[in-house]
């Protein structure tokens, strides 16, 4: 691997071996953050990832006052409570989703006067679905720029939450996330319940396991009622649990799970095994389906795959990935290697992420020399023979997830260059540092 800023040139390879140890999950890190914030009490944070979007959320919450200190590496102190001490605030959240959408319930349900901004793609994001559920709770807010997306302008509201609020779940399960995260601000002075109903299909539920889990760490029990209906009981408030430990990040692990599969192994991937509250860890399931061999542990996963390099392959899948939408990009990949044609079904959020990931992922698979068909929530990859493989300069387009997923194109038979590689930073900043450590010719 040679590396020239601004991208880095992959040389083809044909094994991966060794152990990795996973940066922190960033869904549990910025959850956690928001949450230990909002906590009566002092939380430890042990694990938690350094990458783009958990600064992104440090940053914000030292803006409005929160005391965080640093303890070590990978370590925090929050010192929580309500309310914020700042009530006037303009936050800049860059793109980092699980900060921008939970920070917009939270202060519309604090109270104060805050602008929240970020980059241009972040203003491309949809976020009407939420403000329309926090409006109807009696939130203030305001659009800037465009209707229904950000920038957006928080002014003190008449919280009610009398009647069930309701949003929809269809495009982004981060805006039932944000509603969940910021309901203990109301009830835990309300003599009523808050529910929360979902209207429509609820996409990436795993993801709402993850922060009912959560919020059951700083004791705040949500009752579910299926995926349509969530209660937070009158009175609850959150407490600090003391400790957290944050667990490796199962969406960056499908990389590493992948690499094993196509590379022939070992690979034993530390951080996130069984016992995982994150859904992106079924992508073991994918793998194993596909012909790998798959180890799991407690903590930790091992694999053992094909040598796609000597011309031997993966077996072909028809899926529905609407559980493990970030996860399922490394399928699309994978699907190179297969012997037969690869369909990832119902992945519409994919339009709605740093980039419109399936347009991204059907141009850039196109240029490596694959035929590629795709459709409003679908993406179809076929296989190549060692023939049709070009050289490409793959545009990574800011999103971290198309950087890492092409970084598997090196195991084709030509170089491969990546773009603007240093967009891993949002997740996993030493991303291209460890492939290198694991992958030979």
């Amino acid at each position: 691997m040679t590396t020239t800023s601004p991208s880095v040139c992959l040389q083809p390879v044909g094994t991966a071996s060794g152990e990795i140890n996973l940066p922190g999950s960033k869904s549990i890190s910025n959850r956690v953050l928001l949450l230990a914030a909002l906590a009566d009490g002092v939380t430890q944070l042990d694990g938690l990832l350094d990458s783009d979007d958990t600064r992104v959320m440090l940053a914000a919450l030292r803006q409005l006052g929160v005391q965080v200190d640093d303890t070590g590496t990978a370590q925090v102190r929050v010192h929580g409570g309500l309310p914020f001490a700042v009530r006037q605030a303009d936050l800049f959240l860059g793109n980092a989703g699980t900060a921008f959408r939970p920070l917009t319930a939270a202060l519309a349900l604090m109270g104060g006067d805050y602008r929240l901004s970020g980059v241009p793609r972040m203003h491309e994001r949809p976020i009407g679905d939420l403000v329309t559920a926090l409006v109807a709770l009696g939130a203030n807010i305001q659009y800037q720029g465009n209707p229904g997306y950000p920038p957006l302008l928080i002014g003190p509201g008449a919280i009610q939450g009398n009647e069930p609020v309701r949003v929809k779940g269809s495009v982004s399960s981060q805006f039932l996330t944000a509603l969940l995260l910021a309901a203990p601000i109301h009830t835990g002075t309300a003599t009523h319940d808050l529910i929360i109903e979902v209207e429509g299909e609820l996409i990436s539920q795993p993801y709402i396991l993850i922060t009912l889990n959560l919020m059951a760490q700083f004791g705040v029990q949500v009752q579910r009622q299926g995926w349509q209906r969530f209660t937070v009981p009158a009175g609850a408030r959150y407490k600090s649990p003391g400790k957290v430990h944050i667990e490796g990040d199962a969406s960056t692990a499908s990389y590493f799970m992948a690499l094993g599969a196509i590379g022939g192994g070992p690979l034993h991937i530390h951080g996130a095994g069984s016992q995982s509250i994150q859904g992106d860890m079924a992508f073991a399931d994918v793998i194993e389906s596909m012909g790998a061999g798959v180890v799991r542990h407690a903590d930790s996963i091992e694999v053992r795959g094909v040598h796609v390099a000597r011309g031997e392959k993966l077996k072909a899948f028809d899926q529905d990935f609407n559980l493990i939408p970030d996860a399922a990009m490394t399928a699309a990949t994978l699907a190179l290697y297969a012997d037969g044609p690869c369909t990832l079904r119902n992945i519409a959020s994919w339009r709605v992420k740093e980039t419109d990931r399936i347009h991204a992922m059907h141009t850039e698979l196109e240029k490596l020399g694959a035929r590629v068909e795709s459709g409003p929530d679908w993406i179809r990859v076929y296989p190549m023979e060692p023939s049709q493989w070009k050289p490409a300069s793959i545009v990574t387009y800011d999103d971290h997830r198309i950087a890492m997923c092409f970084s598997l194109a090196a195991f084709g038979p030509v170089p491969i260059t990546i773009l603007d590689p240093d967009c891993v930073s949002k997740t996993f900043p030493e991303y291209f540092s460890v492939f290198s450590q694991l992958v030979r010719a």
